[in-house]
């Protein structure tokens, strides 16, 4: 707990000096409507990456995030646009606005369950398992768009990325809930508990009765719901579904994971932590765009500083 502590107030000190770094070198990063900007920005990302942090906390990885937010994104568009035809029957059913977003968040969830099966089923390495499905949810997001932009979802549905509610913004509404939910799940319940056991030692999880195939199934699932909720937020707030959308989400969300203190070893970490994480990138990349540097060199400062990151973790651990 002691070493979790000292990490998330590193994580919080380095986000502050990076603000007034920012700060003195662009009078437009104070500004409201950058603050605002920046926060809707940072709300997906805390959104997949709480899922993120659940998975990292049980030594697991979840590279596909970003493809099952963009092929849940396209279901979600599609559904509201079009509805389903069924042709044999000639019947046409239409989607709500709750309906289409229901439809997408269980889509992410079997999704996730699968990348949990396929893992504990077959034993393989959560990396080659997410990241095949990376690819496969990618293509389907292809096959089912044609590439093609699915848009014009209509106003309400953009109120959901756009509006605001008490004089904040909505998706930023939505992040605060789903944190709060996944830190009580985390910190208060007998499962969180077992996430973090399994995390640490699973042979010693196991033969302390924990069911660790059953734990990972519903992780994975969660997190599958959780880039569901990030391609809706995505979506309804561009007013279109995309399909090239969520490209390299997956490693800010793993970047926001390991800044906030969360060892890739697994047992250490908590979702609080990911959530200054998730700040700190979307700060570093805010300011970066408001200083003019180039996208390319952007990526370039990203993968450094989830380098440094993880040798400090490794440094840690040590």
């Amino acid at each position: 707990m002691h070493k979790e502590l000292l990490k998330k107030s590193q994580s919080l000190i380095a986000l502050l000096l990076l603000c007034i770094v920012i700060s003195i070198l662009s009078d437009k990063f104070l500004s409201a409507n950058n603050i605002w900007n920046v926060l809707r920005q940072i709300s997906v990302n805390v959104c997949i990456s709480t899922g993120m942090t659940l998975v990292v906390l049980m030594a697991g990885i979840d590279l596909s995030v970003g493809s099952v937010l963009a092929f849940t994104s396209v279901i979600c568009a599609g559904l509201l646009k079009d509805g389903i035809t069924i042709g044999a029957l000639n019947i046409h059913v239409g989607f709500t606005i709750f309906g289409g977003i229901l439809a997408a968040i269980i889509v992410g969830l079997l999704i996730g369950l699968f990348n949990g099966f396929v893992i504990t089923k077959f034993s393989l390495p959560p990396f080659v398992a997410t990241l095949a499905m990376l690819t496969i949810a990618r293509g389907a997001t292809m096959l089912y768009t044609q590439g093609i932009p699915i848009s014009n979802l209509g106003p309400k549905f953009e109120y959901i990325g756009s509006g605001w509610l008490i004089g904040i913004p909505v998706p930023v509404w939505i992040s605060i809930l789903l944190v709060l939910l996944v830190v009580f799940i985390s910190q208060k319940t007998a499962f969180g508990r077992h996430i973090y056991a399994i995390g640490g030692n699973e042979k010693a999880a196991f033969l302390s009765g924990i069911n660790i195939q059953v734990t990972k199934l519903i992780v994975y699932g969660i997190s599958g719901m959780m880039a569901a909720v990030g391609g809706i937020m995505v979506t309804s707030r561009l007013n279109s579904a995309q399909p090239n959308a969520g490209a390299s989400y997956e490693l800010d969300s793993i970047a926001a994971v390991v800044i906030g203190g969360t060892s890739l070893s697994g047992g250490i970490g908590t979702v609080t932590g990911t959530v200054i994480g998730a700040a700190i990138i979307g700060v570093l990349n805010n300011g970066l765009v408001l200083l003019n540097v180039s996208p390319f060199w952007q990526q370039v400062v990203k993968g450094l500083v989830i380098l440094l990151a993880v040798i400090i973790d490794r440094k840690s651990k040590k």
